[in-house]
C-alpha cells in the first residue's frame, strides 16, 4: 500500500514541477517571440559604388528588438563587452579598420550583461536592439556599421 502512495506522490511532484518549469520559461520564450527574426541575407539591399546599402527591413527594424542566429567570432579580449556575430564559423575575429572594409556577413553584438563566450563553431541566437550606421567604439576603436545592443545570447 505504501508503495502505491509513493508512486502517486512522485507523479504529483513530477506534475507540479513540470507545471512550474513551464510557467518559469514563459517570460523567456515570450521575450524571444516578441522579436523579429533577421537573417544575414536580409541585412543589405544592394551594393553600389558607394558600398553596401542597408535593406528596407533593417531600416524598418532599427531601434527595435531583433533576433539573429550565427556564430561568435573569437572576442578581441576575454573580458570584452561585445563580440562579432558571423554567418559562418571563423577562427579569427574579422576586425575592420574602417566601415568601407565592413563585410556583409557580420554584426557587432554589445551585451547588456556579462555572459561566458562560446566556441566559434557553436550556433547561437542573439536577441537585442538593432542599431545601424557607422560607429567607432570609444574603448577599442572597433568600427562597425551594424550592431545589436543590450543583447543576450543562447545556444541555438
Amino acid at each position: 500500500m505504501s508503495r502505491g502512495i509513493d508512486v502517486l506522490h512522485f507523479d504529483r511532484r513530477t506534475f507540479l514541477s513540470t507545471i512550474g518549469l513551464a510557467f518559469a520559461t514563459v517570460p523567456f520564450r515570450e521575450a524571444y517571440a516578441a522579436t523579429t527574426q533577421l537573417s544575414f541575407g536580409e541585412l543589405y539591399g544592394k551594393v553600389s559604388v558607394l558600398g553596401l546599402e542597408f535593406s528596407d527591413k533593417v531600416k524598418t527594424l532599427t531601434g527595435k528588438p531583433v533576433a539573429m542566429r550565427g556564430f561568435m567570432a573569437p572576442p578581441l579580449k576575454a573580458e570584452a563587452a561585445f563580440f562579432v556575430l558571423t554567418e559562418i564559423p571563423m577562427s579569427l575575429c574579422p576586425f575592420c579598420s574602417s566601415d568601407a572594409d565592413w563585410p556583409d556577413n557580420i554584426v557587432v553584438v554589445y551585451l547588456g550583461a556579462k555572459q561566458t563566450f562560446t566556441q566559434p563553431n557553436q550556433l547561437i541566437e542573439v536577441q537585442g536592439q538593432l542599431d545601424m550606421g557607422s560607429w567607432i567604439d570609444p574603448e577599442t576603436g572597433f568600427v562597425s556599421r551594424l550592431r545589436i545592443r543590450d543583447a543576450s545570447f543562447r545556444m541555438a
